[in-house]
C-alpha cells in the first residue's frame, strides 16, 4: 500500500527550498552536502531524504518552481494589462515592476538560477535552461511591442539583454530596506528604457 502523505508535506517541502537555496547562495551549492541542508532545516538527514532523495532533486526543484513562478508573473502581467486596457509601453512597464517585486524575496533562488543551472543533469537543465529562454523571449516580445520603432530583428536581443542586465543583478547591491527600494529601482528602470526607446 502506498504511504499517505502528511497534510503538511508540502509545506515541509517549500520550508526545505526555501532554507536549501538560502544554504546554496552562502556557501555554493557544490559545497553543500544533504547533511548541511539537513542542519540548516533543523532536522535529521534521514528525515530530509523523506522529502527529497537527493541535493540534486532539491536543485530541480527550486528552480523548477521558481521558473514556473516567473513564468506566471508574466502570465499575470500580460493578462491584467489586457483586461485594464493598458497601452504597450505601460506593459512593459508592469513586467520590470512585477519582477524586481519578485527579486526582492527571491534573492537565493535567483542566485541558484544564475549560478548553479549546470549542476543539474542535462534533462532538467534542459528544462530550466528553456524555460528562461521562454522568459527572455516573453520579455524580447514585450519590448518590441512597447518600442515597435526603434526594436529591430536585429537590436532585439541586446536591447533585452540590456534590461536584464540591469534587473537581474540586483540582489548583488540593492538591498531590502535600503535607501533605495526596489519600488524606486523600477521607476528608475523604466524610466531609462522609455527615455532610451521613445522618439527618434
Amino acid at each position: 500500500m502506498a504511504r499517505t502523505r502528511a497534510p503538511d508535506h508540502e509545506t515541509q517541502r517549500d520550508q526545505i527550498l526555501e532554507l536549501a537555496a538560502a544554504k546554496f547562495a552562502q556557501t555554493s551549492y557544490p559545497s553543500t552536502s544533504m547533511s548541511d541542508l539537513a542542519a540548516a532545516s533543523g532536522t535529521s538527514k534521514a528525515r530530509l531524504y523523506h522529502y527529497y532523495e537527493s541535493k540534486e532533486a532539491i536543485l530541480f526543484d527550486l528552480l523548477d518552481r521558481y521558473t514556473k513562478r516567473l513564468m506566471l508573473i508574466i502570465a499575470e502581467v500580460e493578462g491584467a494589462s489586457q483586461r485594464r486596457g493598458h497601452d504597450e509601453r505601460e506593459s512593459f512597464a508592469e513586467l520590470i515592476r512585477a519582477f524586481l517585486a519578485e527579486y526582492e524575496t527571491s534573492h537565493s533562488r535567483h542566485v541558484a538560477l544564475l549560478n548553479d543551472v549546470k549542476y543539474l543533469v542535462d534533462t532538467q537543465r534542459e528544462i530550466i535552461l528553456n524555460r528562461q529562454r521562454d522568459v527572455v523571449a516573453a520579455f524580447t516580445r514585450q519590448l518590441a511591442r512597447a518600442y515597435p520603432g526603434r526594436v529591430t530583428n536585429e537590436n532585439q536581443t541586446a536591447l533585452t539583454m540590456m534590461v536584464f542586465g540591469m534587473i537581474n543583478w540586483t540582489f548583488t547591491w540593492l538591498k531590502p530596506g535600503g535607501r533605495l527600494g526596489y519600488r524606486d529601482f523600477a521607476e528608475q528602470v523604466i524610466a531609462m528604457v522609455d527615455h532610451g526607446l521613445k522618439g527618434a
